[in-house]
């Protein structure tokens, strides 16, 4: 039995910005800004793990792929774009009325529930990749949150976790000047005592067969007011798991 991993807290947090998902300028700003980089490491990752071929158009055709706490669909998106058969659940029914809602406009075709992980009957066919994208610094039990998603992978599947680092700079930077000076998420978004270093996400990971991994940080430049995917993971990273071919 899989516990609970819903935050209440954290829940009614973001239910006070699910009309803002596509809003480009709002409070989901920045997951906009770094899509792109999400994408690349993903596609990067899920092409080179099931040896696809990067001149193909659809190059995820015929993959299934489950979005866990998908918002409202940034990701699950462009993940169809590419060919994929996207599930997304997110507990909010807020965030699912929101994207269900942006994918018919758009004219793509994405199964969306409004669920937790846990909620994921076991009898739904496995999914080749799982993402957990900027989750699961917001749920109550990580650890069980981990081995739900596991649970449905795939037997060579793999999965796609980004989130934040637990150090010092991760803190003055991912929550005083993100939340409090440059006002890039509402303030009380992140709780630093949620983050988790990559090497903790890596060791549990692997304890659940996931030992093919690689990590990526992502750093911002001031200068330019760009964001890149960087070998410093000191504040966020992007890491994929998956279990060996």
């Amino acid at each position: 039995m899989i516990s609970n991993t819903r935050d209440t807290a954290e829940l009614n947090h973001f239910r006070n910005f699910s009309s803002d998902w596509w809003d480009e300028a709002g409070p989901y700003r920045i997951l906009h800004t770094i899509t792109p980089l999400r994408m690349a490491f993903i596609r990067e990752k899920v092409e080179i793990h099931f040896r696809m071929l990067e001149t193909s158009t659809k190059p995820f055709k015929g993959l299934r792929i489950l979005d866990v706490g998908c918002g409202g669909g940034i990701l699950c998106e462009p993940l169809a774009r590419l060919g994929a058969d996207v599930t997304g659940i997110d507990p909010l029914e807020e965030n699912i009325d929101v994207a269900k809602t942006h994918a018919k406009e758009m004219g793509l075709s994405i199964t969306y529930l409004p669920y937790a992980i846990e909620d994921l009957e076991s009898t739904v066919d496995l999914f080749d990749v799982v993402v957990a994208s900027e989750i699961i610094e917001h749920v109550a039990n990580p650890n069980q949150f981990l081995k739900a998603c596991v649970k449905h992978l795939a037997p060579c599947g793999g999965m796609v976790v980004t989130t934040l680092n637990k150090t010092l700079r991760s803190y003055l930077l991912g929550i005083l000047a993100a939340e409090y000076v440059l006002k890039w998420a509402p303030r009380g978004t992140h709780s630093w005592d949620k983050f988790m270093a990559p090497e903790i996400l890596s060791h549990k990971l692997a304890a659940l067969g996931l030992g093919e991994q690689d990590i990526r940080g992502l750093s911002f430049s001031p200068l330019t007011g760009e964001w890149s995917l960087s070998s410093c993971a000191e504040i966020n990273y992007f890491l994929w798991a998956g279990k060996y071919l």
